[in-house]
């Protein structure tokens, strides 16, 4: 049982677990203590003394992020002197930070323009320092601008402890100290998987994606193009926190509205590239598991950042990976090729645009080897969620009141199966369910797999298909596929069957709905929440396993022939690089 501690907090009684920090018992009372380097994903670090608070009996003052709670401790989070000491800190921070806040990509939502308003900062109280450091933009998905950055060293620690890459760390000392990928090299020549976790977890301007908005203006104002769009699983269930909403509010009929609105002639959803994911991916694994054509197990590859990953760290690992292209890119094959020739539209005439939860997906159009099939690049451009709900603002629509409207049927028609891809453990479930129906020719009775659902770091599954044991794997957050890759090395160097015979992996915590690309602010709380709204699509849809989606049944028919065809092949299908330089 857990040892229980007894505490005040401003003269408040309070009883605790042991262990707990005075933040986390402030806050069970409703008692807000401000923080600026904490976040509740990472161990708390301490950096910026934001959070400091007083304790009967002594003249010290305790950093609440990081001081665990006593028996009988009596502490004090507000009085004059510390809110002049916290007021002292943020003030110096601003000192070293750009005041330019109208031209942020984090202006109105920026924590530490909220903690001066808080503050009621409205003078510099010291002089401004200079630092006059170059902005890194060799990356196509975020651009890194150490001039904004507060040390508060959040991007550093999701970017090491949570996804096991290592990019980013401090540089120098004292006044010179600032974070950026080791050696100093550039981004683009570090490790960085671009899933842009730490452009999520930056508190300030610091870390941001690369916006393409003016390329997709331009393109929407042109009179000779054809923009069409796509919309990820996991957009719908974000969206809407932009517009006031709560999280996990399942609002795609108003997206769908919002982006016709915006000037594009036709809107499909990533979800039917989800349904098409599964029937290659599951036919891939039928083969690998029944026909022997391949080792097993067979590893997901819808995740970019996770690509990258593989290709640096896990090389060795590319022939345990799906050859299948992630939802995204086959609705962009297709886009420019069976939708081209459907509507009788000259392929180079269509312009894609693809709205998607992450930032490594703009890295993934960049791609040439999965990304040209159509004979030209299949997608023009990769707008984050973020990017998404800024054109809609611009463009003066009020989202809230818009009516919903049904995607163009063509690339569009969805089942729960695709919905779900937006959620750690979505893909291995829809892969399930199809797996059963192309192993035993009959439809599941439940085709709920809750046991690979969840926030847990790693999730294993033994799934009896009529009498046939088939043992999975599902990771979030790129430190946790070490765990199972691991396993599997140790397996093959000694002979041994193979732990598992399907894995899936997503790069981000919570899978696409806590991708690099969604509204700030994401927290268990939210990626719950956003899971509950993906699994309420799921439940809602008429049909609920891929195979079953008649559109994806006419495209095998009119089109692609069937599942693995050469034809599926050259569209559908994708080969990897190994570049273990870039593992350090």
């Amino acid at each position: 049982m857990d040892k229980m501690i007894n505490l005040k907090i401003n003269g408040r009684d309070v009883t605790v677990k042991a262990g707990t920090t005075i933040l986390d018992a402030a806050r069970q009372i409703a008692v807000k203590i401000p923080t600026l380097c904490w976040h509740p994903d990472l161990d708390p670090w301490a950096s910026c003394g934001i959070c400091v608070v007083k304790i009967n009996g002594s003249s010290k003052m305790l950093r609440a992020c990081t001081a665990a709670v006593e028996e009988g401790m009596s502490v004090i989070t507000h009085d004059t002197e510390i809110v002049e000491v916290r007021k002292t800190v943020i003030e110096l921070i601003l000192s070293a930070h750009p005041n330019d806040c109208l031209a942020c990509p984090r202006n109105l939502e920026c924590e530490l323009q909220v903690l001066a308003a808080e503050f009621g900062i409205r003078e510099m109280a010291y002089p401004a320092i200079k630092r006059n450091l170059p902005q890194d933009v060799s990356t196509t998905s975020l651009v890194l601008n150490p001039e904004k950055c507060v040390l508060c060293s959040r991007c550093a620690k999701v970017c090491q402890d949570v996804q096991g890459v290592w990019a980013l760390e401090f540089l120098s000392r004292g006044e010179n100290t600032r974070v950026a990928p080791a050696a100093d090299v550039s981004l683009n020549d570090s490790p960085c998987i671009k899933c842009g976790q730490c452009s999520a977890h930056c508190p300030v301007g610091a870390i941001y994606e690369k916006s393409e908005e003016h390329v997709v203006w331009n393109a929407l104002r042109k009179p000779d193009a054809y923009p069409v769009v796509q919309i990820a699983p996991a957009v719908r269930v974000a969206i809407g926190e932009a517009f006031g909403l709560p999280a996990g509010t399942v609002e795609t009929g108003k997206l769908y509205a919002a982006l016709r609105q915006l000037g594009f002639k036709a809107v499909f959803d990533t979800n039917f590239g989800a349904d098409l994911t599964i029937m290659e991916e599951g036919s891939e694994f039928i083969d690998r598991f029944v026909n022997k054509n391949g080792p097993l197990p067979l590893i997901t590859s819808c995740c970019p950042a996770w690509v990258d990953y593989l290709e640096k760290f896990y090389c060795d690992m590319i022939p345990y990976f799906s050859t299948a292209k992630s939802p995204q890119a086959m609705v962009g094959a297709l886009s420019k090729t069976y939708y081209a020739q459907k509507m009788g539209i000259k392929p180079d005439e269509i312009f894609m645009v693809s709205i998607m939860p992450c930032t490594a997906k703009k890295f993934e159009i960049s791609r040439s080897r999965e990304m040209s099939s159509s004979g030209q690049k299949d997608i023009d451009v990769s707008l984050t969620t973020r990017e998404i709900s800024r054109m809609i603002k611009s463009a003066g629509i009020n989202f809230n009141s818009l009516p919903n409207e049904e995607c163009d049927s063509i690339l569009g028609e969805y089942t729960g199966a695709g919905t779900i891809f937006g959620a750690t453990g979505g893909v291995m479930e829809a892969a399930l369910r199809t797996v059963y129906h192309l192993l035993t020719k009959k439809e599941l009775d439940n085709v709920n797999f809750t046991d690979v659902r969840g926030l847990d770091g790693v999730k294993e599954a033994t799934i009896d298909v009529s009498g046939t044991q088939v043992r999975v794997a599902v990771a979030h957050g790129m430190a946790h596929i070490a765990e199972v890759l691991e396993k599997v090395k140790a397996a093959v160097a000694e002979g041994k069957e193979t732990p598992y015979h399907f894995v899936e992996v997503m790069a981000c915590r919570g899978g696409c709905i806590g991708g690099g690309g969604q509204p700030y602010g994401a927290n268990d709380e939210i990626r719950k929440a956003r899971a509950a709204g993906i699994y309420k699509d799921d439940e809602m849809s008429k049909k609920r396993c891929s195979h079953q989606n008649p559109h994806i049944q006419k495209v095998y028919e009119e089109f692609l022939e069937k599942p693995l065809s050469k034809k599926a092949h050259d569209l559908l299908h994708t080969g990897y690089t190994a570049r273990p330089e870039y593992r350090w």
